[in-house]
């Protein structure tokens, strides 16, 4: 593997942007328990491993307000990060994704410090996400990461076919504000 790049993905660049989704490995979920004010968590193993795959995004680069960070291997785009500005001041991490060859090697962190200079910039107070309870991979990673869990929706795949998962957000705030 070439030494990773991350820079922001151009309109000369834009395909880069929807780069295909992956599957990716549902083998526990993550409860978090908030207790005291304070967040904790614990992982239940599922009794079977399954898989799962989020549908593709039609990202336009040249048209979205969002901020779109590529990580590249020599001219090829293996991971994206995309972002959006929030009022509140913190900019919402709508999508992390690394090609399933490269995961494990780095790239998500890279994009991950990327977004935390991209809120550094912009005077922002941090990053934050949601990661699905049951992607127990997705949300060890933010918590490997620096985020810490910030609030639970139980609620936000009622009467949809993932009814009975639930969404933890993750902030990460940048340090000296």
């Amino acid at each position: 593997m070439n030494q990773i790049i991350i820079r922001k993905i151009d309109i000369a660049h834009a395909s880069d942007a929807r780069l295909p989704n992956q599957p990716f490995q549902l083998w526990g979920r993550v409860i978090p328990t908030l207790q005291d004010g304070k967040w904790s968590y614990c992982v239940r193993k599922n009794n079977q491993i399954s898989e799962d795959c989020f549908p593709d995004e039609e990202y336009d680069v040249a048209h979205d307000d969002r901020i779109f960070l590529g990580a590249y291997s020599g001219e090829q785009c293996v991971g994206v990060a995309v972002l959006r500005k929030e009022w509140y001041r913190f900019l919402y991490l709508d999508d992390l994704k690394v090609n399933a060859d490269l995961r494990g090697h780095g790239i998500g962190g890279k994009l991950i410090e990327a977004a935390m200079e991209e809120a550094k910039v912009l005077g922002f107070r941090g990053v934050y996400t949601i990661g699905q309870d049951t992607n127990a991979y997705a949300c060890l990673f933010y918590l490997k990461h620096g985020f810490a869990i910030g609030g639970f929706d139980n609620r936000v795949y009622d009467g949809t076919i993932l009814e009975g998962t639930g969404n933890i957000i993750f902030y990460r705030e940048l340090e000296n504000l």
